[in-house]
């Protein structure tokens, strides 16, 4: 590995690279290595998540035809000119599973942003000002879990309508919960901690304890809640889609590709199965990174004191 690594370090020299910038190389190339060694899996998982943001960056370059041109035959196996056929209206299979991957890694960047982001403050802020704001708040969250995901995600589609932004709405409105709960209760260990308390002697204010101390403490949490969420909210879009309340069919979206081909099961059974695999790939990637980069910033994991 030392060796390989001197290797690329050479040939970035060779290629002009000044020494602050193939000392940076260096430097990243040891840390993936390390990474490599220390996560096996969470870096195959890192290889998928890359790969699926390049698919997602690159879908215009990618796809060789546009995601809602219906110019071809309907139900065409794949080939060499489809390597994954076409679908009941004639659209390449292929396009739309490549412009679906664009779909689905916005949907969840966005949600998952604006719904862990808001519960980690709702959560932190409470948790530290604590008393009836906390317990009003805490019942409010209560209230929010109580109802099956699921069926909150439908009631909110049924009331809002199709739309890709409404899918977004209703995810960030399900995330948001969680994650006030699960940064409510790190929040509430941390404000005991000896630094906090002498924060608080030394006469901070609440805001400042929270933006000083809480936060900063709590942004490993929130990293991995980010990256656990990202899989969760494509595969409950993906469900949505499914069910006809996602986004508008003529969308690429994996879910809605996925009703599409339920319908032409024996006829076509390459519409189902593209799609599929195209959101299990997605979502393993994504768990075991997740799961890496919790490995990693959990000290109770990684041998740490904790």
């Amino acid at each position: 590995m030392a060796r390989r690594l001197e290797l690329a370090i050479g040939m970035a020299q060779e290629a002009g690279f000044a020494p602050e910038r193939a000392g940076r190389a260096r430097r990243l190339l040891r840390a993936l290595g390390w990474f490599t060694a220390r996560q096996p899996l969470g870096a195959i998982g890192g290889v998928i998540v890359l790969a699926l943001i390049a698919t997602a960056f690159f879908a215009p370059q990618l796809a060789p035809h546009g995601a809602k041109d219906a110019a071809f035959a309907q139900y065409l196996p794949p080939s060499a000119e489809f390597p994954m056929g076409t679908d009941q209206i004639g659209r390449d299979v292929l396009s739309r599973v490549i412009w679906g991957a664009r779909l689905s890694l916005y949907v969840g960047l966005v949600s998952v942003a604006f719904g862990i982001t808001l519960g980690a403050l709702w959560g932190i802020i409470t948790a530290s000002f604590g008393g009836w704001a906390d317990g009003a708040s805490q019942r409010v969250v209560d209230a929010l879990m109580a109802l099956p995901p699921i069926v909150l995600a439908l009631s909110l589609m049924a009331a809002l309508g199709q739309s890709v932004n409404n899918v977004i709405f209703a995810l960030a409105i399900l995330l948001t919960p969680t994650a006030a709960r699960t940064l409510r209760s790190l929040a509430l260990s941390i404000k005991e901690s000896p630094y906090v308390e002498a924060a608080r002697a030394a006469g901070c204010s609440h805001w400042r304890v929270i933006f000083r101390h809480v936060l900063p403490n709590s942004f490993a949490t929130y990293i991995v809640l980010f990256t656990v969420n990202i899989a969760y909210a494509i595969v409950v879009e993906a469900a949505l889609s499914f069910l006809g309340l996602g986004a508008p069919p003529d969308e690429p979206s994996w879910g809605g590709m996925l009703t599409a081909g339920t319908q032409a099961i024996e006829t076509a059974p390459w519409m189902i199965f593209f799609p599929g695999v195209a959101i299990s790939l997605t979502v393993f990637g994504l768990n075991l990174l997740g799961d890496a980069i919790r490995d990693l910033t959990d000290p109770r994991l990684r041998g740490g004191l904790g």
